[in-house]
This record gives C-alpha cells, sequence and structure tokens, in this order.
C-alpha cells in the first residue's frame, strides 16, 4: 500500500472500506450483503465524526458495537470532568481503530492478489466467450 493510499484511509472510512475491514475481522464466509448492513449501521451513528459519545447507542446497537471492539474495529475511551459542584463525570466515546481497518483491509488486497488462476473459474475460459453474439 503507497504512502498516498495510507494518508487517504487515515481520513474518513467510506462504506466500501469498513464493509471489507468487518468482512475480514470475521470470516470471509460472511455474506457481504451482512457486512455492508452492519458498515451501514455503524457508519450513520458515526457520519464524518472520529469518535461518537456511547449515550447515543441503544442496547443492541451497544451490543454490536462490543462485537466490533472484540474484533478490533472499533475502541472505547473515556473522559473525566470536575462539574462546578466538584462532583467527576465520566463520559464514554467509541473511536474507529484505523490501523486495525487499514490491516484488515490490506488483508483483502493481499487475498486477491495471491488467488491463483485455478480458483477464479473464469481465467480458463475460451476468449471468444465473451464475444457478444449478433
Amino acid at each position: 500500500m503507497s504512502k498516498k493510499e495510507m494518508e487517504v484511509r487515515d481520513e474518513t472510512l467510506n462504506l466500501e472500506e469498513l464493509t471489507i475491514a468487518i468482512r475480514n475481522s470475521y470470516s470471509r464466509d460472511m455474506p457481504e450483503e451482512e457486512a455492508e448492513a452492519m458498515a451501514r449501521h455503524v457508519l450513520n451513528f458515526f457520519g464524518y465524526s472520529e469518535r461518537i459519545i456511547d449515550n447515543v447507542l441503544e442496547p443492541e446497537d451497544r451490543d454490536a458495537f462490543y462485537q466490533l471492539e472484540d474484533n478490533g474495529i472499533l475502541t472505547t475511551e473515556r473522559e473525566e470532568t470536575t462539574l462546578y459542584d466538584g462532583r467527576e463525570w465520566r463520559i464514554h466515546y467509541w473511536l474507529f481503530r484505523k490501523d486495525r481497518i487499514n490491516e484488515l483491509i490490506s488483508a483483502e488486497s493481499t487475498h486477491m492478489d495471491e488467488m491463483d488462476c485455478e480458483e477464479n473459474p473464469y481465467a480458463n475460459l475460451d476468449p471468444e466467450l465473451w464475444k457478444r453474439a449478433v
């Protein structure tokens, strides 16, 4: 992966990248539609932000986030602040682990590069088959 590609990936994640990362973090057997649905769901919370506050999540959403945390795609952090009356207040956030996401995306491109022609069902077909019949 070139430096320019890494810089682009350090910016906002897109649906395709997150779908690949999610699919690779579970198993390549995971249907792409399922991985894309999960990626879309997560991106709807994050939008263009780097982190979101945990309070916006419903319990079922939080469960999905915990699964992605177990797979290394998300992580948490907390911030503590002192309120005007002296009490401590903790705010919990969810963040993308872009380093891990980039690894998972790279794993996909490496996997595709390693595919043998024997695994590609179209590799041995006669080129004439692709010509349109008139």
